[in-house]
């Protein structure tokens, strides 16, 4: 990554007037330089405003910087540059979906699949006109059979996941689960099976990252073929994990993540 930043960049110097900007600004906002990746950007847009594809990265980075009304805007602004977009639907339907507005986005995502969004952009839509999906659905089963109510540890997350078809646990270095909950397609809890398989990754991770002489680890993320996972410490000894929709935005998924982290440490620290 560092030698494409490093190629891309003297292109750039090489031609200011290149469109290689986009691609630069993309790899800076993979490792996570938000604001230089915003600064590539905008420059780049200085010169050519009407290029949508950079319009579309600068949506991008506003969600990684939980800018959604920015992010709206730039994916507005694609679709009137370039109509066929299949992204900046996406984006804006999600960011409907985020926000609870279920008719915007089932018009958003409509309008992907109608111009060629992949399987998961169907399922999404599927999950919004079944006001919620699965997950929803059975969590408020689970409620009913179990008596759930706004102390059980289960329900920590809910009003961060909403309705969307997302899942979280809180998890100890031993993989027990201590709050949330994992919920699969047949409306099965299967939180503890999940906890168990991810027993001891805080430690692999941390493990990793002396061995490669780097940092503490922040992230770990993780694309199947059936959802987007999303790990990260919320302190040395717990951490959380995130599932969603493999169709959901990298960006909006770091984002619930971050806040799923903050409750966490909240919650761990009135329990101390």
């Amino acid at each position: 990554m560092a030698d494409e930043v490093r190629r891309l960049s003297d292109e750039l110097v090489r031609d200011p007037g290149s469109r290689v900007f986009v691609p630069l600004g993309e790899a800076l906002r993979r490792r996570g330089q938000h604001d230089l990746a915003l600064k590539v950007t905008l420059r780049g847009l200085e010169r050519h405003p009407h290029f949508a594809d950079a319009h579309d990265l600068l949506a991008r980075i506003a969600v990684d910087r939980g800018d959604l009304e920015r992010a709206f805007d730039e994916w507005d602004m694609v679709l009137r540059l370039q109509p066929s977009h299949v992204g900046a639907m996406k984006g804006m339907g999600y960011i409907c979906y985020q926000q609870g507005k279920r008719e915007d986005a089932e018009r958003f995502l409509s309008m992907a699949v109608e111009h060629g969004g992949d399987p998961e952009v169907t399922a999404a839509l599927e999950n919004v006109r079944r006001s919620g999906g699965v997950h929803a659905s059975a969590v408020s089963t689970l409620e009913a059979t179990h008596g759930a109510h706004s102390d059980d540890p289960r329900r920590l997350f809910a009003d961060l996941l909403g309705d969307h078809d997302q899942t979280a646990l809180l998890l100890d270095a031993q993989g027990l689960v201590l709050a949330g909950i994992y919920v699969d397609s047949e409306a099965h809890d299967v939180s503890q099976e999940v906890g168990a398989e991810l027993s001891g990754v805080s430690d692999e991770a941390q493990r990793a990252s002396r061995h490669l002489d780097l940092a503490d680890w922040r992230s770990i993320v993780v694309e199947t073929e059936v959802a987007v996972i999303a790990m990260l410490p919320a302190t040395a000894d717990n951490i959380v994990m995130l599932a969603a929709s493999r169709a959901t935005p990298l960006g909006l998924v770091r984002r619930l993540a971050d806040r799923c982290v903050e409750r966490a440490r909240l919650w761990l620290g009135g329990r101390a």
